[in-house]
């Protein structure tokens, strides 16, 4: 138990944390925030944000409690904002609502509010307290703090693999290594980005739609991640799935400009981002990126994509489906690295979480 906060203290946080999970795939570029208000021990207002450019979830709650927020206690996942953006300020809301205690989660890593909206209800005499469920809080916005403290978006890597490590026989062919429960599982975590970024040979061998599917709560006519597609020479066919319907960003290093003109012809936006090598600047990618306001990217390519993320440092999380099943040593394997000369040379991982998925494991890790 965090230290100077009591159980209930704990259950209302955690009561809150649960309502910002409901934003999970709407808020982008906004983080996912959630809000309980209690007064006399009992709850009399909650909300959460939804979309970004509606209310935050301190308006929603106090809508819902009125004139009970005089002299209540305020329970929300992420500092209250102190500027005005699409919306007004809501520490301001609290104190016009004569709100007598706020407990946050975890202070805003926006340049913007970073610590002000705390500072201003002290200022006014609210008791203003930080740090209860931090850690939950963070996971819940990882993208979103990485965006803001570092310039760059949470990049996860998702790999469907064998158990001796291989994606695709020596041919190409990949579908499908895992089960139908591992696919839909792959979409729930699609849903939750801002971006799903794939390479021009993904395109190339799968053809695949590169969007969200069969996921409650994202409707085909709600949000879907923007598709990005690595593709220096610009070759990917005009005729790709993915090009169909939705918001497509190549990135290329080529200037072609007839093939650029093509692409634009077909709603795609091309971005070029040549890197010294010929190819295309993939930390250049990410900071601009960055810059449209994207905090998860979902990435699902090929293994020498994957190893020039790898190799890059792009890659925070690796999201692995191992399927009961082996290809042997002729097939592909996960990622295109270097061989190493030494075991000191070894990438070191963190397990955050194993468990079954249908008849296979998912694996979720980060770099130590």
């Amino acid at each position: 138990m965090a230290q100077g906060f009591s159980a209930f203290d704990h259950e209302m946080m955690a009561r809150a944390l649960r309502l910002a999970e409901l934003g999970l795939y709407t808020t982008t570029p906004n983080p996912r925030v959630g809000c309980v208000i209690v007064n006399a021990g009992k709850i009399v207002g909650e909300g959460w944000h939804l979309r970004a450019g509606g209310q935050h979830a301190e308006v929603h709650a106090l809508r819902a409690a009125a004139e009970r927020a005089r002299g209540a206690s305020v329970y929300v996942t992420l500092e209250p904002c102190s500027h005005q953006g699409r919306t007004p300020p809501c520490a301001d809301a609290l104190l016009a609502a004569g709100v007598r205690r706020v407990v946050v989660a975890m202070p805003d890593p926006n340049p913007l509010v970073a610590g002000q909206g705390l500072a201003r209800l002290r200022a006014a005499g609210v008791l203003a307290e930080e740090g209860l469920l931090a850690v939950e809080a963070g996971e819940l916005n990882i993208g979103f703090v990485a965006r803001m403290t570092r310039s760059r978006p949470w990049l996860r890597l998702k790999v469907a693999a064998s158990l001796d490590g291989k994606t695709a026989l020596r041919n190409g062919a990949s579908q499908w290594l895992t089960g139908a429960d591992a696919r839909q599982d792959g979409h729930r975590w699609r849903a939750r980005a801002c971006a799903i970024l794939t390479g021009i040979g993904t395109v190339r061998h799968d053809d695949p739609q590169l969007d969200v599917r069969g996921v409650a709560g994202l409707a085909s006519d709600s949000r879907q991640p923007l598709k990005v597609v690595v593709d220096s020479r610009l070759e990917l066919p005009l005729g790709a799935r993915l090009l169909r319907g939705a918001r497509v960003l190549l990135a290329a290093a080529s200037p072609d400009t007839s093939r650029v003109a093509a692409f634009r012809e077909a709603g795609a936006e091309v971005l070029l981002l040549p890197g010294a090598d010929g190819q295309v600047d993939l930390r250049a990618l990410f900071a601009e990126l960055a810059r449209r306001g994207i905090n998860e990217v979902h990435a699902e390519a090929g293994f020498r994509l994957s190893g020039s993320l790898l190799g890059a440092g792009l890659v925070d999380e690796l999201l692995l489906y191992l399927a009961p099943c082996l290809l042997g040593d002729a097939a592909r394997g996960m990622f295109d690295l270097p061989a190493l000369e030494s075991l000191a040379g070894k990438r070191s991982l963190l397990i955050r979480d194993l468990r079954p998925v249908g008849p296979d494991l998912r694996l979720l890790a980060r770099f130590a």
